[in-house]
C-alpha cells in the first residue's frame, strides 16, 4: 500500500487479485427505460446482487486478508448501519477470523439478523453510526482486536475500487459514473480505478439530503459536522466526513450532489418496476440523481452503481407506496363536500369518468373543525401516470369541487 494514505491504480488490482474467489464480478445491466428517462446511455452496475448484498463485501475482504497471524488470533471489531457489517461477518468467517460488530440501535432488522447469520457478534449501540463506532472504539481497545473502518481505511477503499476496474473491463466507452456517498470510501475507490484508465470519464457522487455532511465538507473543502437525519438511504447517514478520505476525494472525484427522500423512493420503484431490481434507499441514490435531473449529461454512456439491496419488507411496503405518489401512480384527493344524499356519488363520477380507480375513501362529519352538515372526503385513487394525476385534478375541480391533492 502506498504510503502516507494514497491509493493507487495498483492497489487496487492487487485487491482484485486477491478477491476473486471471495466475491462476485457483478454484471453491468442496460436500463433502457431508465436511462430514457434520464436522457443519458445507462447502465446499472448491480453490486445489489453481491454477495451480502452489497459493495462492502469487497473492502471487507481485501482488509480482513491482509491481517497478519497475531492480528487474526485478536479478531477484527467493527461499527456499521448494516452493509459493512454483513461483509466484515462473512469475510471473517471464510478468513477463520472472530468479528464483534456494534450496529446503532435502530439498523434495519433484516441486516442484524444477516450479520448474526455469518458469525459475527453483534451488539446494538447507539442511535447513529457515530455513537455505534464509538462504542466499537472502546470495545476495540478493550479487547485489542484490529479496528475495520468502514470507510476511513485504504485497504477497504482499495477493495471498493474493484468495482471501478470491472466498470471499465465492461463498458471501455463509459463517459461518466454515478456513485452513492455515505462516508466516501466507495466513490474514493471508483474514481481512483475510473480515472487511473480513463481520465476524462466524469465521476459524480450523491448523498441523501437528509444525510449531507460529506456533501457540505467536499463543496467547502474542510470537514463540516452535520448530524444525520432520518432517511431511506441508512446506509448513506454519516454525520461527518473524515478528512484523509476527504482529501482524496476532492482530488479524484468530479462533483456531489443531494437527493429528497420522495425521490429515493422513487428511484426504488423505478428499479423495480423497470428494471426487476431490488434496492435498497442508499442503493437507489445514483438512480435518484439522474431520472430527476440532479445529475445532467444528455447522451452521456453512463454507470449508475446501484449499490446495495438489503431493504427491510416492510419499509419496501411503505416506500413502493411513496414511490408510487413520487411517479404520479397514487393520488391523494381531499375536499369538502355538503352531507347529503348524492355529494359523494358525484365525486366518484368523475373520478370513474377519468378512468381512475379508487383504493380507498375516507368520510368525515364528525371532525371538530368540519361544519354541520358537511363532510371531509379523502380519496386514495390509482392513475397512469403524473399527467393522468394532474388531468384528474382538473377534471374534479370543473365539476365544481374545491379540491387538492398529494
Amino acid at each position: 500500500m502506498v504510503a502516507d494514505y494514497e491509493i493507487c491504480l495498483e492497489d487496487i488490482r492487487d485487491a482484485a487479485a486477491a478477491l476473486g474467489p471471495y466475491v462476485q464480478r457483478t454484471p453491468l445491466l442496460r436500463a433502457g427505460a431508465l436511462g430514457q428517462m434520464a436522457g443519458v446511455e445507462l447502465w446499472l452496475k448491480a453490486e445489489n446482487l453481491q454477495r451480502t448484498g452489497s459493495f462492502k463485501v469487497r473492502g471487507a475482504f481485501n482488509r480482513i486478508r491482509l491481517l497478519g497471524p497475531e492480528e487474526r488470533r485478536r479478531g477484527v471489531v467493527t461499527a456499521s448501519a448494516g452493509n459493512h457489517a454483513q461483509g466484515v461477518a462473512l469475510a471473517a468467517r471464510e478468513l477463520g477470523v472472530q468479528a464483534t460488530v456494534v450496529m446503532p440501535e435502530g439498523a434495519p432488522l433484516v441486516k442484524v439478523e444477516s450479520t448474526r447469520g455469518y458469525g459475527a457478534e453483534v451488539v446494538l449501540h447507539g442511535k447513529d453510526f457515530e455513537q455505534a463506532l464509538a462504542h466499537a472504539q472502546e470495545l476495540q481497545e478493550r479487547s485489542g482486536g484490529v479496528f475495520v473502518h468502514a470507510f476511513d481505511d485504504p485497504a477497504v477503499i482499495a477493495g471498493q475500487g474493484t468495482v471501478g476496474l470491472e466498470i471499465v473491463e465492461q463498458s471501455p466507452e463509459v463517459d461518466a459514473v454515478v456513485v452513492p456517498v455515505g462516508g466516501g470510501g466507495l466513490i474514493t475507490g471508483v474514481a481512483v480505478a475510473v480515472k487511473s484508465l480513463r481520465a476524462k470519464v466524469k465521476v459524480i457522487g450523491v448523498q441523501a439530503a437528509a444525510a449531507p455532511a460529506v456533501y457540505h465538507a467536499w463543496h467547502a473543502r474542510q470537514v463540516v459536522e452535520m448530524p444525520a437525519g432520518r432517511t431511506l438511504a441508512d446506509g448513506l447517514a454519516v454525520s461527518a466526513a473524515r478528512e484523509r478520505v476527504l482529501g482524496l476525494m476532492r482530488r479524484w472525484v468530479d462533483d456531489l450532489v443531494t437527493v429528497e427522500e420522495d425521490e429515493l423512493a422513487g428511484a426504488m420503484v423505478l428499479l423495480l418496476e423497470r428494471a426487476k431490481l431490488v434496492a435498497e434507499g442508499a442503493g437507489a441514490a445514483a438512480v435518484a440523481a439522474l431520472v430527476y435531473g440532479k445529475v445532467r449529461m444528455p447522451g452521456a454512456r453512463t454507470v449508475a452503481v446501484v449499490s446495495g439491496g438489503n431493504v427491510d419488507l416492510n419499509t419496501l411496503v411503505r416506500v413502493v407506496d411513496r414511490g408510487l405518489m413520487k411517479t404520479g401512480r397514487l393520488l391523494r384527493l381531499h375536499t369538502r363536500l355538503l352531507d347529503r344524499p348524492g355529494s359523494l356519488r358525484q365525486l366518484l363520477e368523475v373520478v370513474a369518468r377519468e378512468g381512475a380507480n379508487v383504493v380507498t375513501v375516507e368520510h368525515d362529519r364528525l371532525a371538530p373543525d368540519v361544519p354541520v352538515g358537511e363532510a371531509d372526503v379523502t380519496l386514495l385513487v390509482e392513475t397512469r401516470d403524473a399527467e393522468h394525476a394532474q388531468r384528474l385534478l382538473t377534471q374534479v375541480r370543473r365539476a365544481g369541487f374545491s379540491v387538492h391533492g398529494d
